[in-house]
């Protein structure tokens, strides 16, 4: 059983099972060890790491044996942390958190670079490095799960194959916390997603990156990178569902994937999500070739794939993580006007909060856009989803991110209102 252990905690006899923490330079080179050096103790108690993942099957629990005046905590002990927080009323603003998003995924993307050329030169996967990274992920999912989704859809030609994996390790995050999953459970997705595509370090470049379709030749080249994934990692990777997951994740419900046409039961949960999670980024994501599918118009066409390629269950946990319209969908309101979702209420699916920018009875941009929270509006419904390659707008994503900011920047002057509201109040009182 994995724990997340705060680093006061740590006593000899603990099995560490990777390193949490902000990104930074981890003393460490190893991805897991047994905790029997006291140097090794006394490097983690003055390093800037804030906790770390414990196997207790492997090593002493927090609660087992005495433990010593040697390691023992300068003060009590606080509450293992076990449970994933889930995602609530009290999330970051979703525009406070693009900002960090952006940040995170330009810092992931150099990350993943770097480990995808180091496979290339046949050297081992930092697993320290990746737990960080991880974590960094999985704290910003937890803040606010649509940024870094919705940031992480947005991405170049030249850095798709490693902005893909960032974007499906925060899907795994998001998916696998909506499923329920304990806070080791979603460690365990993010690091399957973030590791999923490894196996194209070792694809030939030209092929992956092609400006263009694949032929039937080089398709079945490039079908080989979940097993090459597969072997890149097994020496490095203890956990044998995140290398499952990474050779499975092509497999399809009804036998027809890759690489082991593995069909039903024998496709494990966590290669299912990785299957649902890896197609709705790769068919939301522009190519050099084809213009990505919107978000919702996405949903819609995965959702005729439930029962034969994707798990009906999962896809269902997944439109509720999304919303039934994802930010950066376009949709018609009931009025003829459009509108870009830019919010998703996780209760109220189906009313959204959205920027009404274009009146179709006019052929005319609204000036200026109009934010409008559905949920409070009766009068106005979607009435349906709308393909942008139907139309030639050029500036959706900016649109939803402003609204974004805006409903965030509204929430802390109302924020700081009341607070100067109490104080006075309390002032007056006394």
């Amino acid at each position: 059983m994995y724990k997340k252990v705060t680093i006061q905690q740590l006593r000899l006899g603990m099995h560490v099972h990777a390193l949490g923490g902000a990104w930074i330079h981890h003393p460490f080179w190893r991805s897991s060890f047994l905790l029997d050096d006291p140097e090794d103790l006394r490097l983690l108690r003055t390093s800037s790491v804030p906790e770390v993942w414990i196997d207790t099957s492997k090593g002493l629990d927090v609660h087992q044996g005495k433990v010593t005046a040697h390691d023992a905590p300068e003060q009590a002990e606080p509450p293992v942390l076990e449970v994933f927080t889930p995602h609530g009323t009290d999330a970051t603003p979703l525009g406070l958190e693009v900002a960090h998003a952006r940040a995170l995924c330009a810092q992931a993307r150099d990350a993943v670079m770097e480990m995808f050329s180091q496979a290339r030169m046949g050297q081992t996967v930092n697993m320290l490095k990746n737990s960080s990274l991880v974590n960094e992920i999985t704290e910003s999912v937890v803040r606010n799960p649509d940024a870094l989704i919705s940031v992480a859809r947005l991405k170049t030609a030249d850095n798709y194959t490693y902005m893909h994996s960032v974007a499906v390790s925060a899907l795994m995050v998001a998916l696998a916390q909506q499923l329920g999953f304990d806070e080791a459970g979603v460690h365990q997705a993010a690091m399957a997603g973030l590791l999923h595509d490894i196996g194209k370090a070792h694809s030939d470049l030209e092929i992956l990156n092609k400006p263009g379709p694949l032929t039937d030749l080089e398709f079945a080249h490039m079908k080989h990178h979940p097993v090459a994934g597969y072997e890149l990692l097994k020496h490095s990777v203890e956990d044998d569902l995140v290398l499952d997951a990474c050779r499975h994740h092509h497999e399809r419900l009804d036998g027809t994937g890759y690489p082991d046409r593995l069909q039903g039961d024998q496709i494990s949960q966590l290669a299912r999500m990785a299957a649902i999670c890896d197609v709705y980024d790769a068919i939301t994501s522009d190519r050099p070739y084809k213009k990505g599918w919107s978000p919702a118009v996405a949903l819609q066409r995965m959702a005729q794939w439930r029962d034969t390629h994707l798990d009906a269950r999962i896809f269902g946990a997944f439109v509720k993580t999304l919303g039934v319209y994802p930010i950066g969908s376009l949709v018609r309101l009931s009025n003829g006007e459009l509108a870009v979702v830019y919010a998703v209420h996780k209760d109220s699916l189906l009313t959204p909060k959205v920027v009404r920018f274009y009146d179709t009875s006019r052929h005319c941009l609204t000036a200026p856009p109009e934010r409008t929270d559905l949920s409070r509006a009766p009068h106005l419904t979607i009435v349906q989803r709308e393909d942008p390659q139907q139309w030639s707008f050029n500036n959706l994503e900016s649109l939803w991110q402003a609204a974004a900011h805006a409903d965030a920047q509204a929430e802390m002057l109302a924020a700081a209102a009341a607070s100067a509201t109490a104080q006075q109040t309390a002032c007056a009182a006394a």
